[in-house]
């Protein structure tokens, strides 16, 4: 009589990567050998792309290594001056926003340490692992901590502002995404795209209240100075030094609509109208439809829902 370990090896695996989590872990059981074939990165990281491919990027990966190193360290404590391991608890610049996880002692321990891919799966799926994340609340994306709920297939988000807030339960998938860039919440972001910008490229912008708090993204368009003609054979926008900035989700006779920014990277503002910070152009049609499909769902449920990113317009200095 044949058993599974008399197939070739190419044919096992093959078998084996189509085997959801819950029937490798059943798997691991049966033997050593399989144990260790089915602890194997490559098959736990497809189903991390499958999973959590939408929410997690690069970040979560790389804090993940640092909380595996740990483990493997023996050093389960707390290291509050990154973040990681830390608690809930410091302000700017003394807590980072990285990750957070909770019980690591219980979560990691040096059999699972050994499978990076594995252990970060199922501390995800735990909900033991508060990973870096942006969240859509309102008309605004915050940088967040967040944390899977596995009974309401749901997401926790912490919010740092003078220390970490929670600020959402029960958030659903669409409402969670990748961070777009990686800059610090509290630091302006480096933008790539400012010389090129021109009449309906549509952006996302920081945007921050006051000085001592993070940066929130705002979605925008770029539109044209009162100078131009708005004729597309003679428009010269994009030769100018300063940039029309267009939140559509605000009437067209608002003073909250249109906002004269500087191409010139760097913080720009004031306490009446707040401070913007760098922006980002959207490529992604995907994107972009998020945007508009938000909008319209908030402004037809509530005019009054979300705060303006700007108090009044304001020239440049």
């Amino acid at each position: 009589m044949s058993s599974l370990l008399d197939l070739p090896e190419v044919t096992l695996d093959l078998i084996l990567n189509q085997l959801s989590p819950k029937e490798l872990c059943r798997m691991l059981e049966v033997c050593v050998f399989l144990r260790d074939k089915c602890k194997s990165d490559d098959l736990w990281e497809k189903h991390l792309k499958n999973k959590w491919g939408r929410v997690i990027g690069e970040a979560v990966y790389k804090e993940w290594h640092l909380h595996v190193t740990k483990a493997k360290e023996g050093n389960h404590g707390t290291n509050n001056q990154n973040g990681s391991f830390g608690s809930f608890v410091g302000v700017w610049p003394n807590l980072y926003l990285c990750s957070y996880l909770q019980d690591s002692s219980l979560v990691i321990n040096n059999q699972w340490s050994n499978h990076f891919m594995m252990s970060l799966f199922f501390s995800l799926e735990r909900g033991r692992f508060w990973f870096p994340a942006q969240v859509y609340k309102g008309l605004v994306v915050h940088d967040a901590l967040v944390r899977y709920d596995y009974e309401s297939n749901t997401f926790q988000a912490r919010y740092q502002h003078g220390g970490w807030r929670l600020f959402g339960n029960n958030m659903e998938w669409d409402m969670v995404r990748v961070p777009s860039v990686d800059s610090h919440p509290y630091v302006v972001h480096v933008s790539d795209c400012l010389d090129k910008l021109k009449p309906g490229n549509h952006i996302e912008i920081q945007w921050r209240g006051n000085t001592q708090s993070p940066y929130d993204w705002w979605y925008a368009v770029i539109g044209h100075l009162e100078s131009c003609n708005k004729n597309e054979n003679y428009c010269r926008c994009y030769c100018s030094d300063t940039i029309m900035v267009e939140f559509k989700q605000y009437p067209e006779r608002s003073n909250m609509r249109r906002i004269k920014l500087s191409r010139k990277n760097g913080e720009q503002g004031d306490r009446a109208g707040g401070f913007y910070g760098g922006i980002r152009k959207l490529y992604s049609s995907d994107e972009i439809e998020a945007w508009k499909k938000l909008i319209l769902l908030v402004t037809n449920l509530d005019r009054g829902f979300f705060m303006p990113p700007v108090a009044a317009q304001f020239p440049i200095h």
